[in-house]
């Protein structure tokens, strides 16, 4: 019992008490600090998710893309606050949180310089996802290789070609990234006609073309506005190039476009406009009479022989 009085003798309430209260009032401010980030985070949340739908952004994209990033920023900000608040007690009780910060420090250091590409991938996922540069089910070429976005995590970017081929970027690597189907889309026309042809006249059949399949119930959905014929565009080797562009809906720009070359391809036929194509002429040298020729020749030959 004597060492027991002796133990409670050597203690000093006062520091203990006046320690007592300010880890209390830490706590106390922790606790606020939390809840302003909390309400700061869901105020963040309703801003994006009113921005998404401003965009017309599909619920289901947007919600996932929201959530991954609150939840990324809470787990962040909770984080950094408590164990701030956990050095700072320490500190009050009297431990010595230098060697801790300094290991910290160490440790921090080696893991940076081991997994800075980690690092640099996940920054830059996170500004990805954030700025709504690419979302899935958008059409994107992404260091020239172009495809269908199956997935956007905060590592890596998932394309998916034609052909089936998955490729896998990761985020910190990517230097060029062109999203196709932003809002809205579009098939760019190129169409080549015969010099000989009035071009006022292939530009109105085109006009035309145009009009009837904006008009038409199947496929004027996939159209936001008729399709604009610019006019001649410049002159090619054999033929004549008038540029026009077709405005759909996101990723609706290559059904909308077949359609038209369909259409416009059945047009020129009806009203007897030329669509020229390359011509190859086949001759053995110069000793030798074009292959052409000869056969007019034999058949000249047999001609007079009958």
């Amino acid at each position: 019992m004597e060492i027991v009085r002796e133990f409670l003798s050597s203690i000093s309430w006062d520091v203990i008490i006046k320690s007592g209260l300010r880890i209390t009032l830490i706590l106390i401010i922790s606790w606020i600090i939390m809840k302003v980030i909390l309400s700061s985070l869901r105020r963040l949340e309703r801003r994006l998710l009113a921005k998404s739908q401003d965009d017309n952004e599909p619920a289901s994209e947007s919600d996932k893309r929201i959530d991954t990033i609150i939840r990324l920023l809470r787990q962040g900000s909770l984080l950094a606050l408590w164990l701030t608040v956990c050095l700072v007690i320490l500190k009050q009780v009297g431990v010595d949180i230098a060697p801790i910060i300094a290991s910290a420090g160490i440790v921090g250091l080696a893991v940076g310089f081991g997994a800075q590409n980690l690092v640099r991938d996940i920054i830059s996922g996170f500004f990805l996802i954030l700025e709504n540069q690419v979302r899935v089910g958008d059409v994107a070429i992404i260091n020239g290789t172009g495809g269908l976005v199956e997935k956007i995590n905060f590592r890596t970017v998932v394309l998916r070609d034609l052909a089936g081929i998955v490729h896998i970027f990761p985020n910190g690597t990517i230097t060029t990234l062109s999203n196709m189907t932003n809002e809205w889309s579009a098939f760019i026309l190129d169409i080549g006609v015969a010099y000989k042809e009035d071009t006022d006249k292939v530009i109105a059949i085109m006009k035309e073309v145009g009009h009837g399949m904006f008009e038409d119930e199947v496929f004027g959905k996939l159209l936001l506005e008729e399709p604009e014929i610019f006019g001649v565009d410049k002159f090619d080797d054999s033929a004549v190039i008038i540029k026009g562009r077709i405005k759909t809906k996101p990723i609706r720009q290559w059904d909308a476009g077949r359609e038209y070359l369909r259409r416009l391809k059945y047009a020129f036929d009806e009203k007897g406009i030329e669509i020229p194509f390359p011509h190859r002429t086949m001759y053995f040298g110069e000793e030798s009479k074009p292959f052409e020729l000869q056969i007019l020749e034999k058949k000249a030959g047999a001609q007079t022989a009958d």
